[in-house]
């Protein structure tokens, strides 16, 4: 893989861009997207208007607590992220403008769908930098210690709990141990591209699937005897379905028959 990096000249680029620093694009938009999770979370608004100090330290949790847990797992302090100062002003700004910005305007803007898929895609960018920090980390206090990598290297994006976080911290753990063929820079880059493109695509059709079924389906029907998806998705279409509201759709609409009734 490296040798067609350098044939294709991105070696370079693919090694500066594991360099380039998060701060404070990429982590805004990391902010950005993980408050909003919360904000379409049934009960974050009322929660936001009686108790904003609640409210804050669960907005601190969306966006730090898998440091917090990977502190925890590797003996360090919990509280040691939180000497990052300018990280948790960041944070705590992005918190306020999207639950009490007059109009919600701020809310608006960054719920837009050609911007929410930008801010998806620079988030991207930082999970896949967590993970692969969370497998060094740990391989530095666990040089052995597989399972364990994998584990912190999940634990860095519990809060976002996907498939392909686990597929990740595999493969960050596969390259730490020097068993796959691939630098720490190019491995980044090309799982930094696989999830920001999937996780746009899935984003803009609302879809909440995983990327990563096909493949799935064909291994557990081989090892386990487990039918596959294509027949399943058969199966189901025979029965008359309702089409189903997503999270922030049905949110937003809570939102909009609590305020016809106070009117």
């Amino acid at each position: 893989m490296d040798n067609v990096l350098a044939v294709l000249n991105l070696g370079d680029f693919a090694q500066a861009f594991s360099k380039m620093g998060m701060f404070p694009v990429f982590d805004l938009a990391y902010y950005i997207v993980s408050i909003l999770y919360l904000k379409y979370e049934p009960g974050s608004v009322e929660v936001s208007r009686r108790s904003p100090v609640a409210s804050w330290l669960c907005a601190m949790l969306y966006c730090f607590g898998s440091y917090i847990l990977a502190d925890i797992m590797l003996g360090h302090s919990p509280l040691d992220y939180f000497q990052h100062n300018s990280h948790i002003l960041l944070a705590s700004a992005v918190w306020y403008l999207i639950f009490y910005c007059p109009l919600n305007l701020f809310y608006k803007c960054v719920a837009f769908l050609p911007v929410k898929l930008v801010l998806v895609a620079l988030k991207e960018v930082v999970r896949t930098r967590k993970i692969a920090a969370g497998v060094h980390h740990a391989h530095h206090a666990y040089h052995h210690g597989f399972i364990i990598m994998v584990i912190v290297g999940y634990v860095k994006e519990l809060l976002d709990p996907t498939k392909a976080s686990l597929y990740g911290a595999i493969l960050f753990t596969l390259q730490e141990a020097h068993w796959l063929p691939v630098s720490k820079s190019t491995l980044i880059l090309i799982f930094t591209l696989f999830m920001a493109t999937s996780k746009v695509v899935m984003t803009a059709r609302h879809s909440h699937g995983s990327p990563f079924t096909l493949i799935e389906s064909w291994v557990c029907h081989l090892l386990f005897g487990s039918p596959l998806a294509g027949a399943e998705e058969d199966h189901h279409a025979a029965a008359p379905t309702s089409p189903l509201k997503t999270k922030e759709e049905l949110s937003d609409g809570a939102r909009k028959r609590k305020a016809k009734k106070a009117e």
